[in-house]
């Protein structure tokens, strides 16, 4: 009947408004990342590129500690009162933040409240993205049609990569149009204006969508838990630890990769920035396109051969191809497109086996804390520790880290029960 909206329409349009509306989340995240060098000189005064630089990176990494609080007070917000809710939260938060930044002063004008500021609105962003996660993973997954959960859930890390992706690409043309000195007093604040007008966007879709049959059944039940965080600890505390453990690996491996690696390869082999921007955007788009095929294999050969494949393959090629950087575009573009597709593995099945672990009454929080630790300890700290151990002189401490999590995260794989056909 004309006029009439299925549930299969309804679905289609829910799919695209949370991959859409994280998009802009992810946009408004990883900015600092690429801007980060051009940044640092408003907010820290070191003379020394590289103190000013690892400055920079110290406040991406304190972002990602505030990841955890925001998993566990928005991921619970969202199993009391609704993935749509949640969501809704998250992204008002991330663009609200974008703005502030945007306008923020700079050390030459207020001196040390300028960075405590820029700290306080990454603390923010922080909190925002521990929610967005496993909010907008619950959202997709229990969106999904049925036998392609995994499918369904690409869709959320294919958001993440679209975000970094245009945010990666925004850099790209501006280093590559302006001069430095624009990039340094203007440039990077509108690369933060532009991520704050987006999120309006992102809110405006996601308050035109409703919430998700799983959600609204346990409501319909009276089954929503009172203290969802304290049901995930007494219940499904395995689960959570298991997380942790999925998340690892490749959350430091994404962070290097695709959003620090222009500035650490311009401090490890004087690259050119602009070049290694180009490179960096280019194994993203490679990992983003592939998602979505990772995940319909998934659906079909299940989650544990994708995540090992992925582990594996990471723990033997990092530091053949860490090693390989050299000063031309050519040798950093090998690098990142071979490690984009073992992150494509990773990456298409993660919304979906972290889905499994957990109940629906419980499953945002179930995901967004532990989820939002793996990010903040493995992911936060990773360009951080590499940056310091080049400065040092002892990146082989950098790479035997590296190596390490993707072997322990081998072993989580290795030792989990297979959940693709699991009862959701």
């Amino acid at each position: 009947m004309e006029g009439v909206v299925t549930p299969e329409a309804v679905k289609r349009r829910s799919l695209a408004a949370g991959t859409i509306g994280n998009l802009v989340e992810w946009f408004d995240w990883s900015v600092y990342g690429f801007f980060a060098p051009y940044l640092a000189v408003s907010f820290f005064p070191q003379e020394d590129e590289l103190a000013r630089i690892l400055s920079a990176f110290v406040v991406f990494a304190v972002g990602f500690f505030f990841r955890p609080l925001g998993g566990a007070v928005l991921g619970s917000y969202a199993d009391r009162h609704g993935r749509r809710a949640g969501m809704t939260l998250t992204i008002i938060l991330m663009a609200g933040a974008s703005f502030v930044i945007a306008i923020l002063p700079t050390h030459a004008q207020v001196g040390v409240v300028a960075p405590l500021l820029l700290v306080l609105a990454r603390c923010v962003q922080g909190f925002s993205a521990g929610g967005e996660f496993g909010t907008s993973s619950a959202f997709l997954v229990e969106n999904a049609p049925a036998g392609r959960r995994a499918w369904a859930g690409s869709w959320q890390q294919v958001s993440v990569g679209a975000g970094t992706l245009s945010a990666s690409l925004l850099a790209a043309v501006m280093f590559a149009t302006l001069p430095p000195a624009d990039l340094t007093s203007w440039g990077w604040r509108a690369a933060f204006a532009l991520g704050g007008l987006l999120g309006v966007v992102g809110l405006w879709m996601r308050l035109r969508v409703p919430d998700t049959d799983a959600y609204t059944g346990v409501r319909a039940r009276g089954e929503i838990a009172k203290r969802p965080l304290t049901e995930v600890f007494r219940k499904h505390p395995l689960s959570a630890l298991r997380v942790v453990g999925l998340v690892a690996a490749g959350t430091a491996l994404v962070q290097f990769w695709f959003v620090s690696l222009p500035s650490i390869a311009h401090l490890s082999t004087g690259i050119e920035l602009r070049e290694a921007q180009v490179a960096a955007l280019l194994g993203l788009a490679l990992f983003t396109v592939l998602q979505p095929f990772s995940g319909w294999l998934s659906d079909r050969i299940g989650r544990r051969p994708m995540l090992l494949f992925f582990a594996l393959g990471s723990a033997v090629t990092f530091v053949p191809l860490y090693l390989s950087m050299g000063t031309t575009l050519g040798s950093l573009l090998v690098a990142v497109l071979v490690s984009a597709v073992f992150l494509a593995a990773y990456a298409g099945s993660l919304a979906a086996v972290m889905a499994e672990q957990f109940p629906p009454e419980v499953r945002t929080a179930g995901i967004s804390l532990p989820y939002g630790i793996a990010v903040a300890v493995f992911g936060g700290l990773a360009p951080v520790l590499a940056m310091a151990m080049i400065g040092a002189g002892t990146e082989w401490v950098f790479l035997a880290v590296m190596v390490a999590l993707c072997l322990i995260s081998a072993v989580v794989f290795w030792r989990m029960a297979e959940t693709r056909d699991a009862t959701f």
